[in-house]
């Protein structure tokens, strides 16, 4: 029987790693985006060192987002819309949570709030119920670290981390326990690009 992989997504957290590392948080608003379903295919193939004859089938794509709010910034929530819309269309599973607006917006952005909750609670849940074998999270946040302890030391599901190599934030790790990350060079990025611009409309 195949390992069940799903892999967790912190979308905006995944889109920041990619331009720091490979386009120095400059250029286009496209440079960074990815397929989330490549990534998750891509992943299913980079199998970790020492399990090269494992058997491993994608079940699941998660992606975690911040949602903008179509009154305050129609513009953007239609590109998001769009993004999420092309997504879903191949399957992948969308969870967004509203963006929260400061009082002085629009000189200060939106922030995402609950994003890594969302994607922690769901990873733990899911290892819980059996709905995984193998549970990777795409993210560098560190506030996912209890989650990945929980699945980490749980009989009958294993975790893995991904990162972007080249970010200035590092992979997930746990202290005193193996865990591994799959870092992801360019060559590996170009192979998931989405340069696709959501702001035209098709």
């Amino acid at each position: 029987m195949p390992y069940r992989v799903v892999l967790f997504i912190d979308a905006q957290n995944m889109y920041k790693g990619a331009r720091e590392a490979f386009f120095g948080r400059s250029g286009p608003h496209t440079l960074g985006q990815f397929d989330p379903l490549q990534l998750g295919e891509f992943i299913c193939k980079k199998q970790p060192f020492g399990q090269e004859s494992s058997v491993r089938q994608l079940s699941q794509v998660r992606v975690y987002t911040g949602r903008p709010e179509s009154s305050k910034d129609p513009r953007t929530y239609g590109a998001h819309m769009r993004q999420c819309a092309a997504w879903e269309n191949k399957g992948v599973v969308v969870r967004p949570r509203t963006l929260r607006y400061p009082h002085d917006w629009p000189a200060k952005p939106p922030e995402e709030k609950g994003i890594d909750v969302a994607l922690a609670i769901d990873f733990v849940v899911m290892a819980v119920e059996g709905e995984y074998d193998i549970g990777v999270i795409a993210s560098t946040d560190t506030d996912l670290r209890p989650a990945l302890e929980y699945v980490i030391n749980r009989p009958g599901v294993s975790a893995e981390v991904v990162a972007w190599h080249g970010s200035v934030k590092k992979g997930l790790s746990i202290a005193g326990q193996r865990l591994w990350c799959h870092r992801l060079a360019k060559a590996d990025y170009d192979a998931v690009a989405d340069y696709t611009d959501y702001n035209l409309k098709p």
